[in-house]
């Protein structure tokens, strides 16, 4: 393989590309500069197309002809292609940069997730819905087989957010569910090293591809397909295709749950999840000081204002217990992120302490709840893990009962 890979290259992707005609059959997308620069990673090639956004969703046939193309050329494992919806010069921005799923995703013969997730968006536990209340946005499809997602979040790096992702994860399947996780950082990938994962994953009839597997967890992640020294340089839109791939192009199988480590800040990725997504709520991670708590603010905020119930906030890092003497030192404060969950009247969800054995165990590959499933710390995210899922299904359960029923009499 290594000879197709020195083979293939820019100018190889581009002369095939040439082939594809434009959006009014007037010369190809290549030299009417439609296409984004085209990167090439382990013969898989990932560009973007840019059309009118008026004309997105009719579009997706070129789409779909450029990855044919690429496809064939010889040595090219696989093709990533997304719709960039370029808008006309003085017309209104756009309310955000998601891009167009294609229309496979939205059509009306294609099946709901398990649960009812893609008929009945969940609303703000806090909302009363009425008979009269303005209709919702456009219903959002979900994924086979996966009965609830998860995002976990934070509004800045460095809170251990990754590290939660994992071990909440861990715990939800400790629990008795069945869960996958996605890692949704596209820049950072995390979980090939914290669930000591490697390998490419296989392709399944040369669309779905199957997810790698530890720990009796089902695990998607860029991680998996581009090498870990690849700088991944990609524009919104790449970000979006990318993870809508990841979610609904995956053999995911039947899941209670889907957890998903989402990037730190409120991008591209969080608004692609928050608004073509149907989550089932998001978890806050931060850590106790001010500074970390005023970035877990504006995630939160982000949240509410997409209608994404927020499950509540974790304090990662709360405090340190020194191994050789047993004493306690709050070392960022302590106390804040309880503080900010009553102030905003959402549900704090436990405190996770500072220890070496979270430190060692996350960079080994071996998560504390899988090492020491019996341990104190695992038990602080079983309990997590708990208060999450009792939201999760209490939300369901209403929504179950908010389903008109059909008598035949």
């Amino acid at each position: 393989m290594a000879a197709d890979n020195a083979e293939l290259s820019k100018d190889k992707v581009l002369d095939a590309l040439r082939a594809v005609r434009g959006p009014e059959l007037e010369g190809n997308i290549v030299d009417l500069g439609l296409v984004s620069d085209v990167f090439i990673s382990d013969a898989k090639v990932y560009f973007s197309i840019t059309v009118p956004a008026e004309r997105a969703r009719e579009l997706d046939p070129l789409r779909a002809a450029a990855e044919r193309v690429v496809k064939d050329i010889p040595g090219v494992k696989g093709a990533m292609v997304a719709l960039t919806a370029d808008r006309k010069a003085g017309a209104p921005a756009p309310r955000t940069s998601a891009p167009v799923a294609p229309a496979s995703d939205t059509a009306p013969g294609r099946p709901p997730a398990a649960g009812g997730h893609s008929h009945h968006p969940h609303p703000h536990p806090n909302s009363n819905a009425s008979a009269n209340a303005a209709p919702r946005g456009p219903v959002k499809a979900g994924i086979p087989g996966v009965g609830a997602i998860i995002a976990v979040a934070s509004g800045k790096g460095g809170v251990g957010k990754s590290t939660t992702s994992a071990n909440l994860a861990l715990a939800l399947h400790a629990n008795g569910l069945r869960v996958g996780i996605l890692d949704a950082d596209i820049y950072g990938p995390s979980m090939p090293r914290l669930l000591k994962i490697s390998g490419r994953p296989e392709q399944i009839g040369g669309k779905t591809i199957k997810p790698m597997e530890n720990y009796g967890l089902k695990v998607m992640s860029m991680g998996f397909l581009v090498d870990e020294e690849v700088a991944m340089i990609w524009r919104g839109p790449m970000i979006q295709s990318a993870l809508l791939q990841m979610l609904r192009e995956v053999a995911w199988g039947e899941l209670d749950v889907l957890v998903v480590d989402m990037p730190p800040g409120t991008g591209d990725a969080q608004l692609t999840m928050a608004q073509q997504v149907p989550l089932a709520g998001a978890v806050i991670v931060s850590t106790p000081q001010d500074l970390a708590l005023i970035d877990a603010r504006k995630g939160l905020a982000m949240f509410r204002k997409v209608e994404v119930p927020v499950l509540g906030i974790v304090e990662n890092m709360s405090y340190f217990i020194a191994p050789d003497t047993g004493a306690r030192y709050d070392i960022f404060g302590h106390g804040g992120a309880r503080n900010e969950a009553e102030r905003i009247g959402v549900p704090f969800l436990g405190e996770v302490p500072l220890t070496i054995a979270i430190r060692e165990t996350s960079d080994a590959g071996t998560p504390l709840v899988a090492l020491e499933p019996d341990g104190p710390v695992a038990a602080v995210y079983r309990e997590i893990a708990t208060k999450v899922w009792e939201q999760v299904s209490a939300a369901k359960a209403d929504t179950s009962r908010d389903m008109p029923s059909i008598v035949f009499e």
